[in-house]
């Protein structure tokens, strides 16, 4: 596919209310500068303030959370769900993302005492402040609540099915953990090269390639770890400069939006990535 014949459309949207838990499923979306509603807007985090991730708390994964208005909700197996008020009065308490300070709003004992006895371990949830001023990097500046680092992660159909190609039992998308499902593109990884994507009445620019960790490997229904796939395959032919593996791309939010399942996607500027390393190597799982 040339890059002036690029046709896709939205097969899925996907929102983290909780970073690390379970996606939500949305037809419809706004999308704000921080990334798709609700994403990532609360964090649980440990007694210290940093925050808990599926890369060693796979469990996160069997938490399903919603948000109706100003209700969180949260379920999870073998345990009543839990119904809470969200506050955004409440004080605010430091909280390390990657090692960088920020500020989350604590959500109270109960939800606390939840989290903890799914997880096993102290946990507490925190809420990102209105106030909240990130400032995501890229070749596309941007900002983002909770997420790992810029506001929507893209992933195609046809970079899964490539994968999928050579692994010898398929995976879904889900193992990736993706705000947005590309359909229609012929060319596996082209989301490596969109320099901008109009979809809707919104607009996002690429800010670097996703590379991808431990939580690849972890099923995201049953919260189990599953060994070394995908990394293992993905290191034999999407390595990058520093040894990490790439899969799917990250955008930041240029003009917000509505966004929905069936929109055209439409690449209106592109880039050139760096290079891949070619190697056969793997990785340990």
């Amino acid at each position: 596919m040339s890059e002036h014949e690029t046709t896709g459309v939205v097969r899925r949207l996907i929102t983290y209310p909780v970073k690390g838990c379970a996606g939500v499923e949305l037809t419809r979306a706004k999308l704000a500068a921080a990334g798709l509603e609700h994403d990532r807007a609360f964090m649980v985090i440990d007694d210290d303030g940093g925050f808990r991730s599926q890369r060693r708390e796979p469990l996160l994964a069997t938490i399903r959370p919603s948000v109706d208005g100003s209700r969180l909700t949260l379920r999870a197996p073998g345990i009543a769900e839990l119904r809470i008020e969200v506050d955004l009065t409440a004080r605010r308490r430091p909280v390390r993302l990657f090692g960088r300070p920020y500020h989350g709003i604590d959500q109270g004992e109960e939800v606390a005492g939840w989290l903890s006895a799914v997880l096993g371990g102290p946990c507490r949830l925190v809420r990102v402040p209105p106030e909240h001023d990130r400032v995501t990097g890229g070749l596309t500046p941007g900002t983002s609540a909770y997420a790992d680092s810029s506001a929507i992660l893209a992933v195609s159909q046809a970079s899964l099915a490539e994968l999928n190609r050579r692994l010898d039992v398929p995976l879904p998308v889900e193992r990736f953990r993706p705000n947005i499902v590309i359909d229609g593109w012929d060319e596996p990884h082209l989301e490596d090269r969109a320099g901008r994507l109009a979809i809707g009445t919104g607009e996002l620019g690429h800010a670097k390639r996703a590379i991808r960790c431990a939580v690849t490997t972890v099923d995201q229904v049953t919260g189990g770890k599953t060994g070394p796939e995908p990394l293992r395959t993905l290191a034999t032919y999407r390595r990058v400069a520093d040894g990490g593996v790439a899969f799917g791309a990250k955008f930041a939010v240029v003009r917000p939006g509505e966004l929905a399942v069936g929109d055209r996607v439409s690449v209106t500027s592109w880039v050139t990535p760096e290079p891949l390393r070619e190697t056969s190597g793997a990785v340990s799982g």
